[in-house]
């Protein structure tokens, strides 16, 4: 199999999907790996480590997909990438259509094969995206606990508090693996946390992380009470292949205190908070109804070496699969999201209808 891996070119974005070592396995099962001129760059990793395990170095994106049948990327194609898409390829990659029709018809009127790491199953859980989720939920609370700082916009509180102070609230809705490692920085940073969750056995594991923790069932009007306190909220809610549903409304953000934050970490599934839109590191935050938004699409893109290592050692079988096996083998499950012009995952379609 010909399989390629281009540089990313959404803003701000430096993961590579496959880091050398990965790139190494792959030639040493007999397959030919391409890859763009300075793909890896961002992430710490030169064209000459990619060389020196065999690898191919194309000159730009253009040269790339014409050499390739399997293209691994980290994040959905953006409109300077459509014209290269053909019918031939399989697109392995974040897609996160649900909240982006345009792209979906772009796929569908390629033909292209199109598996989204996000919807890949295995065992009831969503090994691809696990990484990314806990980068993400770990990043939330640092990048909360700045933007509560006044030289930020934000209300002036330090998450942990100290002897003589109230700790800072922090709210975060939804216990999966990226609301789940929320939680647990939080806690650490000594923070009193409220976290709310449908699901019995996340409450449970959740309350068992400290003292300062309160794992709640996600009843709206319980939200609302927890959401107004708070001084920072972070949104984790996940339906795999769904659009995110609306959970924070435009109400209980007017009714938070100024300064407050809200970070919504399901804003690449079309967001859970009402009042967030999406934002890159450009430009990350803005203030609406008095509270600083941060609607950042590729959150571990702030940390492009660790994310490209783990999101490149969960990748690897499953590219080694597709590679061998192709598209249709069990282990692939729920990861194909669009073939032959037809979108083929029913969460997906439901949401595009």
């Amino acid at each position: 199999m010909r399989i390629g891996v281009p540089k990313e070119v959404k803003p701000w974005e430096a993961r590579v999907a496959l880091v050398p070592h990965a790139v190494a396995a792959l030639i040493q099962a007999g397959h030919d790996v391409y890859l763009q001129a300075g793909a890896g760059k961002g992430s710490g990793f030169a064209d000459e480590e990619y060389a020196a395990h065999g690898a191919h170095i194309v000159p730009d994106a253009e040269a790339l997909y014409r050499a390739a049948q399997l293209i691994v990327k980290v994040k959905e194609p953006v409109a300077s990438e459509y014209a290269f898409l053909k019918a031939d390829h399989i697109l392995f990659s974040y897609l996160h259509l649900a909240a982006n029709r345009p792209l979906a018809l772009v796929l569908q009127k390629a033909g292209v094969t199109a598996v989204a790491f996000e919807t890949v199953v295995q065992d009831g859980a969503l090994p691809l995206l696990a990484p990314m989720s806990n980068i993400a939920g770990r990043l939330a609370v640092q990048v909360g606990g700045h933007l509560l700082h006044a030289p930020s916009g934000g209300r002036g509180v330090l998450l942990g508090g100290l002897a003589g102070t109230e700790r800072g609230h922090v709210v975060v809705i939804g216990a999966g693996e990226a609301g789940g490692n929320a939680v647990k920085l939080a806690a650490a940073l000594g923070a009193q946390v409220t976290v709310f969750d449908k699901v019995r056995a996340r409450l449970s594991a959740m309350a068992e992380v400290g003292a300062n923790v309160t794992a709640l069932p996600a009843y709206e009007e319980t939200i609302a009470h927890a959401v107004h306190s708070a001084d920072l909220v972070i949104g984790a809610v996940l339906i795999a292949g769904a659009r995110a549903p609306r959970v924070v409304t435009r109400s209980m953000v007017a009714g938070m205190r100024p300064g407050a934050v809200l970070i919504d970490i399901a804003i690449d599934q079309g967001g859970c908070i009402e009042t967030m839109r999406p934002t890159d590191y450009g430009a990350p935050t803005y203030v609406d109804e008095g509270v600083v938004h941060f609607g950042v699409t590729n959150m571990p893109g702030a940390v492009p070496r660790t994310a490209s290592q783990a999101l490149s050692s969960v990748l690897l079988p499953y590219v080694q699969i597709m590679a061998t096996a192709g598209v249709d083998d069990k282990r692939l499950a729920g990861g194909l999201n669009v073939r032959a012009g037809s979108i083929t995952h029913e969460a997906v379609a439901a949401a595009l209808i």
